[in-house]
């Protein structure tokens, strides 16, 4: 699946402001300043699509890009907030939370949930704790270990392992998870396949 046309659509500041849920969705989030526009970028292979910025928190809005791929299917991808640390007043972070939940758990169309972690670190607190909050919500989601580019392999495969590792003390089986560099373009195809399967089987009704 190639994708052929990626293009900015719309900003929302609530759930209810987002387009029609006509169209198989995949969002993605993560810590602030984890790689998440690179790696939308990376996936769809469009540079400038999501705006990147050295500055945490940039990401103030649901983001919404329509992706069109060579099996002729329309679907969207989505750029939402980071959490965690971000240079705003404790009332702004609220409402991105309160923003965030509300998309997460209402929005019908939503068939995957991308939560990006930065594979050169150990296991984060903050981290863990949204994944857990993933599950009592039951979000469909997979991992995405990001900037593996950036550590040596044996240093990333540990930081991975120990991760999945503290997710067995509450889950009874690992997600599904991705490596991925928007440097190499590693972990693409992957992710790609991945949502070429959901798009399959995604059903207006």
């Amino acid at each position: 699946m190639n994708i052929i046309a990626a293009n900015y659509l719309i900003s929302s500041a609530t759930y209810k402001q987002c387009p029609p849920p006509d169209k198989a969705e995949y969002a993605f989030i993560g810590r602030s300043n984890v790689g998440k526009s690179s790696l939308i970028n990376m996936i769809t292979g469009r540079t400038g699509l999501a705006k990147t910025s050295a500055s945490p928190g940039k990401t103030q809005l649901i983001n919404h890009f329509e992706i069109l791929t060579s099996d002729k299917r329309k679907w969207f991808i989505v750029d939402l907030p980071g959490y965690g640390y971000a240079s705003v007043s404790q009332k702004a972070r609220r409402n991105w939370e309160n923003m965030i939940e509300s998309y997460i758990r209402k929005r019908e169309n939503l068939r995957c949930l991308f939560v990006l972690i930065d594979s050169r670190h150990e296991p984060q607190a903050i981290d863990l704790s949204f994944i857990n909050k993933l599950g009592e919500w039951n979000i469909p989601f997979a991992i995405v270990f990001t900037k593996t580019d950036k550590n040596k392999p044996g240093a990333t495969i540990r930081n991975v392992d120990a991760f999945l590792d503290k997710l067995k003390e509450t889950w009874e089986a690992p997600p599904l998870f991705f490596l991925t560099s928007a440097i190499k373009a590693t972990g693409r195809k992957e992710i790609l396949g991945y949502v070429r399967e959901l798009n399959s089987s995604f059903s207006k009704s």
